[in-house]
């Protein structure tokens, strides 16, 4: 039988929770790391266009077809039109189910996150809308009408995992706070949209149909997010906030564009907006690095080009800040992570693979004139098997990629493979043996601090492959759950150093916080060597007894590809190991003694050491989480190379080659 945890328990468990999760978001500015840029760089731009006489006053801005626009849902693709009106009719005989107490104490009971109550009516209500857009013959309006019915009857709409808003016990959602968190935002664009496609109809089979949705929309969502400005996330509360600023503000954006019939009103809610991205604006680094990785990326980089196109077809063309470096840096460290698409350098919470966006990736590049990146959108949107079968996402974003479907497909495509790449503030560096291939030998390394957003205790990490394949990897993240974002975080083997490709020192693994962090970082690169180099001492506490580790990778082009230990300690403490790990998800087998061999997919390399400094011991870990068995169902191992005798200095190489050159 189930128990709940007393509701204080819970209560200041989600407080500790809330005081992590900050922590995570943001960088420490008392630590001297990567500070936020006054730059407002969309607040001035607003300014000198006179948004409130440029902000359109009508739909104009929306540039898609409307529900009663048939000639052109008409037009869409027959494979296209069987696939959705199939996935619709799937949900004519939905019951709609009641959100009961017990799926939101689900959370706090097993810390379950993945909220499946909430999910399946979402795809419900969007393929449902999807359906009638493109049959246009009123077959799936009744369960559309009980679907916006639904929403309205329900309390929240939020995740439950987010109820630490609320000041209220945490746990069961309190009807008199209402609060916005991504599932709010989601699920409100989807609402703003049903309404703005479908009020006519609505109204045409009872008024009070469209009037109590507005209502609810305006209530739960629309109200609170404007009246209110310490969620975190909007940034008005300082630090650095992550992706669910843009996740959120694209969302509200067009909602209030649709909802809201007040001029002055809408400019005041835009211009609340537009103030809350430039927070997230002025934390970024002037590199346009990602610390959250490439697959957050997409609720990053991608949501914020999303919204700036919004202001700028909102203000017909006015508000148009794509030419400014920061923002074509932001959507250039998409392709530049790129190592063999679907992989992409996966440091911190980041997936191994990602789909990525092929439709914001290609307007990002068509946008800010980066033809690489364009490209690169198009290449995916072939990839991905663009349009083949119905999109997913958001009603919005849905038709969108309808529309946009003979561009991107007729667009010139080419894979964004780059030579080499630093991003100085990040501190991630990336390359390969030859730009314009994934042949051969492929790394990407970062610096860094250890209080990075969705932060992994990873400073001086790596990653390999070879011909677009995993050699060295970095293992990603389990499926979140309670713990995840808890003051527990750092109990989670995929956090922790010691199952990154880092040192053990002195038996110490690196520790978590924004002191704990690399420092002297360096890169160079020509067209025969790349070389990154950074010391990460700092990033272990006192008792490693460490005064320098400096990690130094070194890609001789078409040859091989070095990992170099320099250390100084301040002592060997009695009865530890100090060891140099790798993490792997090929098959390895000791050739002979100071030769390893690593079998991967249709490639093997060779790991060649000198076998006097260190000794391997290695080790299997089954993986049994879902979320990781995508990417490593057979499991990884750890290749840890154990200091014999070791001294207070010392230096050690480990040479990885292709099999043929040893």
């Amino acid at each position: 039988m189930k128990t709940i945890k007393s509701l204080p328990s819970a209560f200041i468990e989600m407080r500790a929770f809330w005081l992590v999760f900050m922590i995570l978001l943001s960088f420490n500015n008392a630590t001297g790391e990567v500070r936020p840029k006054e730059r407002n760089l969309l607040a001035n731009h607003a300014r000198l266009i006179n948004l409130k006489e440029v902000l359109v006053r009508d739909d104009s801005w929306i540039m898609l077809p409307g529900y009663y626009d048939r000639q052109r849902w008409e037009s869409v693709p027959e494979k296209l039109r069987h696939g959705y009106i199939a996935n619709a009719e799937k949900y004519l005989d939905y019951s709609w189910p009641v959100v009961k107490a017990t799926d939101y104490l689900e959370f706090i009971r097993s810390g379950n996150r993945r909220q499946e109550a909430y999910a399946a009516c979402s795809n419900a209500l969007v393929s449902l809308v999807m359906g009638e857009l493109i049959e246009g013959k009123g077959r799936f309006l009744d369960q559309i009408i009980n679907g916006v019915w639904y929403y309205c009857e329900q309390t929240w709409w939020g995740w439950s995992a987010h109820l630490y808003f609320q000041k209220a016990s945490y746990g069961l959602p309190d009807i008199n706070e209402p609060t916005v968190d991504l599932g709010v935002g989601e699920v409100t664009s989807n609402l703003a949209w049903t309404y703005y496609l479908f009020k006519n109809e609505f109204d045409r089979i009872h008024p009070l149909i469209s009037s109590r949705l507005r209502l609810e929309i305006f209530r739960k969502a629309l109200d609170p997010y404007f009246e209110r400005f310490d969620f975190g996330y909007m940034g008005f509360k300082g630090g650095r906030p992550n992706n669910w600023n843009p996740w959120v503000n694209y969302n509200m954006l067009t909602s209030y564009l649709l909802m809201e019939t007040d001029h002055e009103r809408k400019v005041a809610r835009v211009e609340k907006i537009i103030n809350s991205l430039d927070k997230f604006l002025n934390g970024y680094p002037d590199d346009g690095g990602c610390d959250e990785g490439p697959s957050y990326w997409g609720a990053a980089g991608a949501l914020l080009y999303e919204s700036l196109e919004i202001l700028k077809n909102a203000t017909g063309g006015k508000f148009n800040v794509f030419d400014n470096q920061l923002i074509k840096n932001i959507g250039s460290f998409f392709y530049k992570v790129n190592i063999h698409a679907p992989y992409f350098i996966n440091f911190a919470d980041a997936d191994a693979r990602t789909g990525g966006n092929a439709s914001a990736v290609y307007r990002f590049g068509k946008a800010t004139g980066d033809t690489l990146l364009q490209q690169f959108g198009a290449y995916l949107a072939r990839l991905n098997k663009f349009g083949e079968g119905p999109f997913s996402g958001k009603i919005f974003d849905q038709i969108k990629n309808i529309f946009l479907l003979d561009e991107i497909l007729n667009a010139k495509a080419a894979e964004a493979l780059v030579a080499d790449f630093w991003l100085p503030e990040t501190e991630i560096a990336g390359a390969r043996d030859k730009g314009g291939s994934y042949s051969g030998f492929f790394f990407g390394a970062k610096g860094g601090f250890n209080a990075e957003s969705h932060n992994h205790n990873d400073v001086g990490s790596c990653v390999l492959y070879y011909d677009g394949k995993p050699c060295l990897i970095d293992v990603g993240r389990e499926e979140y759950t309670a713990k995840t974002f808890s003051s527990k975080r750092y109990e989670i083997w995929t956090m922790q150093s010691g199952w990154h490709n880092l040192p053990v020192i002195n038996g110490i693994e690196q520790k978590d916080g924004a002191k704990f962090k690399a420092k002297n970082s360096s890169f160079s690169a020509d067209s025969k060597q790349v070389t990154f180099s950074t010391d990460i001492a700092g990033a272990y506490p006192p008792e490693a007894r460490v005064n320098k580790w400096v990690r130094t990778y070194t890609l001789n082009r078409e040859k091989n590809f070095i990992i170099t230990e320099t250390y100084e300690l301040s002592e060997i403490v009695a009865g530890s190991t100090s060891s140099s790990n790798f993490i792997t998800n090929c098959k390895v087998s000791e050739i002979k003694q100071g030769v390893l061999k690593l079998g991967g997919d249709g490639f093997s390399i060779t790991m060649s050491y000198n076998p006097k400094p260190v000794k391997p011991v290695i080790e299997f870990k089954e993986v049994t989480d879902r979320s990781l068995k995508r990417y490593w169902p057979n499991g990884v191992t750890r290749i840890r190379m154990e200091y014999v005798n070791p001294r207070l200095k010392g230096t050690v190489r480990f040479i990885f080659s292709p099999e043929k050159q040893l």
